[in-house]
C-alpha cells in the first residue's frame, strides 16, 4: 500500500514568511526557585497536550492528518502543520493535497477550513443551529450558547445535543489535571498554585469561572505566570462562541511590568473620555491587572502569527467579579518588531516619517490595544441582555480587534494630551508607527480578525484623510493635522456599531471598508518579492538549554 500526502508549492511560500527566533531560554530563570524550576517541564507537558486537543478542535479530521503526516519523513510538511495547527495557511490558503492511500482518497482537506472549526457537526448551517437554540430552555440554552460545550448530532434521530468540553476532551484534560497538581504543590507562589489547582479541577468539572477568577488574582510577584484554559473564539467562525485551548508559560519581567503598571489605574477615565453618547460607555470598569512577562513556552491555539500580549478572560462572568489581566509579552514583541516592523516600514513609509518608527511606541500601542477591549460596549445599548459577541456573530471578532486597535489609538492621544506618557514617545511616533504596522496586521490576510480588522481601519482612515499615498513614491504617509481627528471618527463608529447590535450595518461596514486596495496590494507584493517575513515563530530556549 502506498501512502502520500503531496505537499503543494504553496507550502515553501507559507513557510519562506515566517522566520524562526529563539524564545525564552535559561536567562530568564535566574530568579525562579528550585521548586519553580522542577514545575517547568510538568507545565510544558500540559502545553503538549493542549497542542492534543486544539488539533481536534480545529478541524474534524486534524488528527487524522497529523497522524498521518508524523509517518512521514518530510521535516517541511511537519513545520507547516506546527506553525499553523493544520493544513490551511495565511489568507486560509491550502498548503497540503488530500491525502491518498492505495490510489484512494482517505483523508479530504476542503479547499478552506470549516468555518465551525470541530466544535459543530460538519454539516450544520447557522440557521439551523439559531433555529435549535430558539426551542432550547433553562440549561439546555445556556449550555448551547456557551463557551465550553461542543455540538453534536444524533446518528440516529439528526437531533442536535450538547457536550460538555470535560467529557469530549477528556483523554487529554485528566492528564493535564494531574500534571497542574503536581505543579501546584512545587511552585513558589501561592497564588499561582492555588490558580493551577481550580484550574485543574475546572478541566474535569467544565466549571471555569472560579478559576478565571483565580487566575486573574495571581500576585504580581509570582516570578511564573501562566494561562491555560479555553479562551479565544477565533476557531468558531461560524458564530464566535466556543473557545479553543492555549496554553502559555512566562517569566514575569518585574521591571517592565512596574512601569506599565501606571495605566490600569486610567482605565474608567479612558472609558469616559471616549468619544460617544453615555449609553456606549461602561461603567465602573475593573482596571486590569497588567503585567510584562517573557515567553517560556506556548501550546494549543497559538498558531502563527505569534501572539504578543492578551486581555483575558472573555467570558463576561469573571470579569464582573475581577476585573481582567492585560499580559504583554515582551520577548515576543521585540523580535516581531526587529525582524518585521521596521523592514516592512522602511518599504512603505515616506523617508522623514521612517525615523519616527519606534519600538516604545510599538510597545505602548498593544498595550493599549489590550486595555481598549475593556471598553465600549459589551451588552447591547438597546437589550441590555444581550451581549454584542452574540448579536454579531461572525464579525464580532474582526470589530473587536479594529475597536481594540482604534480605541487604543484614540487613548493615546487623550494620555499625550494629559501628560501620562510624557518623556516617552511623541504622536508623530505613535501615528507613524502605527501605519507601518498597520501593514503587518494586513498581511495576516483579511479572513482572519486582526487582518480584516486593521484593513478596516486602514481605509476608513485613508478615507478621511489621515493617511496618504504617493504614486510617484509608492510610499505612504500620515497626514498630522486630519488624523487625530479621523482616528476620533473611526472609534465613535465602531463603538456605535457595536453597541447598536445591528448586524446588517456591520456587514454593510465591513463590506465597505474590509477590502485591499490597489495601492496596499502593490505594497504587500513588494514585501512578498523581497522576502520581507509576516511574522515570527519560535524555537524554545527552555527545550535547549537542559531544563525541560
Amino acid at each position: 500500500m502506498t501512502s502520500t500526502a503531496t505537499t503543494t508549492s504553496p507550502l515553501s511560500k507559507q513557510l519562506a514568511r515566517f522566520e524562526e527566533i529563539r524564545v525564552g531560554g535559561a536567562q530568564y530563570l535566574d530568579h525562579l526557585s528550585a521548586g519553580d524550576r522542577e514545575a517547568i517541564p510538568l507545565l510544558v507537558q500540559v502545553g503538549k497536550l493542549f497542542d492534543q486537543i486544539y488539533i481536534r478542535q480545529r478541524w474534524s479530521a486534524n488528527e487524522a492528518l497529523h497522524a498521518h503526516v508524523q509517518k512521514q519523513n518530510d521535516s517541511r510538511l511537519a513545520l507547516g502543520l506546527q506553525l499553523f495547527k493544520g493544513p490551511w495557511g495565511l489568507d486560509d490558503e491550502k498548503f497540503i493535497k488530500s491525502v491518498q492511500e492505495g490510489g484512494q482518497e482517505t483523508i479530504h482537506i476542503p479547499h478552506e477550513p470549516p468555518v465551525h472549526g470541530n466544535f459543530y457537526p460538519d454539516d450544520i448551517k447557522q440557521e439551523e443551529y439559531l433555529a435549535w437554540v430558539a426551542g432550547l430552555e433553562g440549561q439546555a440554552k445556556i449550555n448551547a450558547e456557551g463557551y465550553y460545550h461542543v455540538v453534536k448530532r444524533d446518528a440516529t434521530t439528526g437531533l442536535l445535543y450538547t457536550v460538555p468540553y470535560s467529557e469530549e476532551y477528556k483523554d487529554f484534560l485528566v492528564p493535564a489535571s494531574e500534571l497542574m497538581k503536581q505543579a501546584a504543590r512545587l511552585v513558589s507562589d501561592q497564588s499561582l498554585a492555588k490558580f493551577l489547582k481550580s484550574r485543574a479541577e475546572a478541566f474535569i468539572s467544565n466549571e471555569y469561572v472560579q478559576s478565571d477568577v483565580d487566575w486573574l488574582r495571581i500576585s504580581k510577584d509570582s516570578p511564573l505566570d501562566v494561562t491555560a484554559g479555553p479562551y479565544e473564539n477565533y476557531t468558531d467562525k461560524l458564530l464566535s462562541i466556543r473557545t479553543a485551548y492555549e496554553f502559555l508559560l512566562h517569566a514575569t519581567d518585574f521591571e517592565s511590568s512596574a512601569i506599565l503598571a501606571k495605566f490600569s489605574s486610567r482605565l474608567q477615565d479612558m472609558e469616559d473620555q471616549m468619544p460617544v453618547d453615555d449609553l456606549y460607555k461602561a461603567k465602573d470598569l475593573h482596571p486590569p491587572a497588567i503585567i510584562t512577562v517573557n515567553q517560556l513556552y506556548s501550546g494549543g491555539d497559538v498558531a502563527v502569527p505569534m501572539t504578543s500580549a492578551y486581555n483575558l478572560p472573555n467570558d463576561e462572568a469573571p470579569i464582573k467579579i475581577a476585573g481582567s489581566k492585560l499580559v504583554i509579552i515582551k520577548n515576543v514583541q521585540q523580535s516581531k518588531f526587529a525582524k518585521v516592523l521596521l523592514p516592512i516600514a522602511e518599504q512603505v513609509l515616506e523617508k522623514d516619517q521612517l525615523k519616527k518608527v519606534d519600538f516604545e511606541a510599538f510597545f505602548q500601542h498593544v498595550l493599549m490595544h489590550e486595555v481598549a477591549h475593556s471598553l465600549g460596549p459589551h451588552f447591547l445599548v438597546r437589550e441590555k441582555e444581550k451581549k454584542v459577541r452574540t448579536a454579531l456573530e461572525e464579525y464580532h471578532a474582526a470589530f473587536e480587534e479594529a475597536k481594540a486597535d482604534i480605541a487604543g489609538l484614540h487613548a493615546v492621544a487623550l494620555l499625550l494630551k494629559d501628560g501620562t506618557l510624557a518623556g516617552g514617545p511623541d504622536a508623530e511616533s505613535f501615528y507613524m508607527t502605527y501605519l507601518a504596522s498597520a501593514f503587518r496586521s494586513i498581511r495576516f490576510g483579511i479572513t482572519e480578525a486582526h487582518g480584516l480588522g486593521q484593513a478596516m481601519q486602514f481605509e476608513y482612515l485613508m478615507e478621511q484623510g489621515g493617511f496618504a499615498y504617493d504614486a510617484e513614491t509608492r510610499k505612504f504617509r500620515v497626514v498630522m493635522d486630519k488624523i487625530e481627528d479621523a482616528v476620533k471618527s473611526l472609534t465613535t463608529e465602531i463603538l456605535v456599531l457595536q453597541g447598536d447590535g445591528d448586524k446588517q450595518k456591520v456587514k454593510a461596514f465591513a463590506d465597505k471598508y474590509g477590502i485591499i486596495s490597489p495601492a496596499v496590494k502593490q505594497a504587500l507584493a513588494n514585501l512578498e518579492d523581497l522576502g520581507i517575513p509576516v511574522d515570527v515563530y519560535p524555537r524554545y530556549g527552555i527545550l535547549e538549554d537542559g531544563t525541560v
